[in-house]
């Protein structure tokens, strides 16, 4: 329950980031509250993932006993990517909010501020040409999953995604 939990939240805040991510500079350009949604939203993602990583290091995931050694490594390998992205993603955010040559303050969805990592210009720089690198990848992993996702359910017609599904949705 709880692993099923983090990852559709984890999930649906990532999914939300994406479009916010890519789109702020053509689609949503000149509204106020993007960046700060996203920078929200990241710092959220960030500690999700601290608690998701908590869970996975303390509870193995129910791989299916029929899937071939190439499909378990894949899965692994595509699940500690997107660890990696999970904490890669905000930090490098984090960094380029952080620039002491221009300062941008981070407030959590405006209830506390989030204060600057104290770095400086050249690694906020380099955080932001990472972050938009690394926000591509994970769009890419996330496709990925996604059809993953799909094999599972309808070319092998194996209990993958059901077992991934919320409660509400698996009990109809």
């Amino acid at each position: 329950m709880g692993a099923i939990w983090l990852h559709w939240s984890i999930a649906v805040l990532v999914l939300v980031n994406l479009v916010l991510g890519l789109f702020h500079d053509s689609l949503l350009d000149g509204i106020e509250w993007v960046i700060p949604l996203h920078r929200s939203i990241g710092i959220a993602v960030l500690a999700l993932t601290l608690v998701r990583l908590g869970w996975r290091l303390t509870h193995r995931p129910p791989l299916p006993s029929d899937m071939t050694g190439w499909e378990r490594l894949v899965a692994k390998a595509a699940h500690w990517g997107f660890y990696i992205l999970l904490l890669a993603l905000p930090l490098t955010g984090w960094m380029l909010s952080s620039n002491p040559a221009r300062p941008r303050p981070m407030a959590w969805f405006g209830v506390f501020a989030i204060p600057a990592l104290p770095i400086s210009d050249t690694a906020a720089k380099l955080g932001h040409n990472v972050h938009g690198l690394l926000g591509y990848a994970m769009l890419a992993l996330v496709v990925l999953h996604i059809a993953a996702a799909l094999r599972h359910h309808f070319l092998l017609r194996d209990a993958v995604l059901g077992r991934m599904a919320p409660r509400l949705i698996r009990n109809g």
